[in-house]
């Protein structure tokens, strides 16, 4: 009989070229991944990964095994959905979600799910969003609430659908005493030598930034650097930098700084639900994706009810 636990490790590692990378994705430890391999490897009686110097290949059979598995896990987890139907969850949904998102569209979402005529217990992981989609596409979450920048596309495995949420446009703030602060639009053009704070280097908001002036032929001088949008804005506020700051989950403005949009409006974010295709028909993932799209369509209307 094919241990199903060793078989998911061996996709895993000719999904993502190593045991390291393929233990990050499943959640257990680089040992772990390649015990259950190996066990796999006892219980068929052949061999499935090769050594190449400090890494691993699949054999011609390791990797038959590997694209076969694939689609069995594949067609495990629509028998897993087709189970759920009318039935309660005996695990928690898995949401990976960005932090702005966590306040202004999961958070609402927990709240439904677990005081609905069917209580479902969810647990939310904020990361990046092309974390978030690994994640998901993994298998690792079940749900994920991702953006996309129109500058930084964030492209989605053919396996995995994704749905529109809303659109989220992002504002820099300033500090209330800058000479741009009592204009009702900026213009990037006269942004280009300000002292900027940003998310961390990698992340989407980071790389956003970093393309508002690539056809000005500048570079923006990033100063600070914080995951957490609210210390952007306290940068702002004493004087420190300006910063970029989409508006879904944002708080009010505290006194001291104002948020003016880009005069162009460029800097948009497509915010999207994306779920693996073989859940489509889990009655959890359908009710999760549609209490998201009804917080989306309210996030874009601020004033309706």
């Amino acid at each position: 009989m094919i241990d199903l636990q060793g078989l998911r490790a061996l996709v895993a590692v000719d999904r993502d070229g190593s045991v390291v990378a393929a233990a990050e994705r499943l959640g257990y430890t680089p040992s772990a991944v390649s015990q259950q391999v190996k066990k796999l490897e006892r219980d068929l009686d052949a061999v499935l990964l090769e050594r190449r110097g400090r890494g691993v290949l699949l054999t011609d059979r390791g990797r038959a095994l590997a694209v076969e598995g694939r689609e069995l896990l594949t067609g495990l987890e629509r028998l897993e959905a087709l189970a759920a139907s009318g039935t309660r969850r005996s695990a928690p949904m898995r949401i990976a979600s960005f932090s702005t998102a966590t306040r202004g569209l999961v958070a609402p979402l927990l709240r439904h799910l677990r005081t609905g005529e069917e209580p479902v217990l969810a647990t939310v992981t904020s990361v990046d969003p092309f974390v978030a989609m690994e994640m998901v596409a993994s298998g690792v979450a079940d749900l994920a609430v991702v953006h996309n920048w129109n500058s930084v596309p964030l492209v989605a495995p053919a396996h995995v659908a994704t749905e529109h949420l809303c659109s989220d446009e992002a504002d820099v703030v300033l500090p209330a005493r800058h000479p741009l602060a009592h204009l009702e639009e900026v213009e990037r053009a006269d942004l280009v030598d300000e002292a900027w704070a940003s998310t961390p280097k990698g992340a989407i908001c980071h790389e956003a930034l970093l393309r508002i002036f690539a056809d000005l032929g500048a570079v923006p001088r990033i100063v600070a650097e914080d995951p957490d949008f609210a210390s952007l804005i306290e940068l702002a506020r004493q004087e420190i930098a300006i910063a970029l700051v989409p508006r879904l989950g944002r708080q009010p403005m505290p006194e001291g700084v104002v948020a003016r949009p880009l005069a162009d409006h460029s800097q948009v974010r497509e915010v999207r639900v994306a779920y693996r295709r073989s859940m489509a028909e889990s009655p959890g993932i359908r009710r999760a994706v549609r209490l998201l799209v009804d917080a989306g369509g309210r996030a874009e209307r601020p004033g309706a009810a």
